[in-house]
């Protein structure tokens, strides 16, 4: 574990609310294992005397690979793509690449983690993490825009990953992501139709 005052490095992003990332974690393989990352921004009313000491927190369900790996090697590589085939891969396969940075990210951060807590919610077994930057970069700059076939997809991926969970009703997911399906087609891109394509063809295979 790292000396507190090491932990210097600034997030490359503003986060507010939850920030869906991708998250590479080294695996016993020596293989980067890719995942999905939902990032929960501090909340700057619970410490307003100093609301920048409190660390970004995320979450891991199950006994995953990523949890498993913070648990191994106590960190791993956030990365905040715009790639929606990127975003399904990371979320219902299981994806193992050489280097912990994808071609694909516009920003990452290395961050240390200190699991913080943990739960269960219906049979599912949870733990919080506190994610400390250690380094980051940025790889491109770009103006933002808003497409809701990408947010589609990001939205699909989240039902799609609680199919077969108890907790979860099938019917209203399957409905969740027949409309979601809708609108990726309508509105999204070719690579956003393809990411749909990648979806179908994990949740069948």
């Amino acid at each position: 574990m790292s000396d507190p005052d090491e932990r210097n490095a600034d997030w490359p992003v503003e986060l507010r609310g939850v920030t869906e990332s991708v998250v590479t974690t080294l695996g016993p393989n020596d293989l980067w294992n890719v995942a999905a990352l939902g990032l929960h921004a501090p909340d700057s009313t619970a410490d307003a005397d100093a609301p920048g000491d409190a660390p970004v927190t995320a979450r891991t369900w199950g006994n995953t690979r990523t949890r498993r790996n913070f648990h191994r090697q106590g960190g791993g590589y956030v990365q905040f793509t715009r790639d929606p085939i990127d975003f399904v891969d990371a979320t219902l396969s299981i994806r193992e690449v050489e280097r912990p940075v994808l071609d694909s990210a516009d920003a990452w951060v290395e961050v240390e983690v200190e699991r913080a807590d943990s739960g269960e919610s219906g049979d599912t077994e949870w733990e919080e993490w506190e994610l400390y930057p250690r380094n980051s970069g940025v790889e491109r700059e770009t103006v933002p825009t808003i497409n809701r076939g990408f947010g589609a997809v990001v939205e699909a991926t989240v039902a799609a990953s609680r199919l077969g969970v108890d907790a979860y009703d099938e019917a209203e997911l399957r409905n969740r992501l027949a409309y979601f399906e809708e609108v990726a087609r309508k509105c999204g891109d070719d690579r956003v139709c393809a990411a749909m394509d990648r979806l179908r063809d994990h949740l069948s295979g």
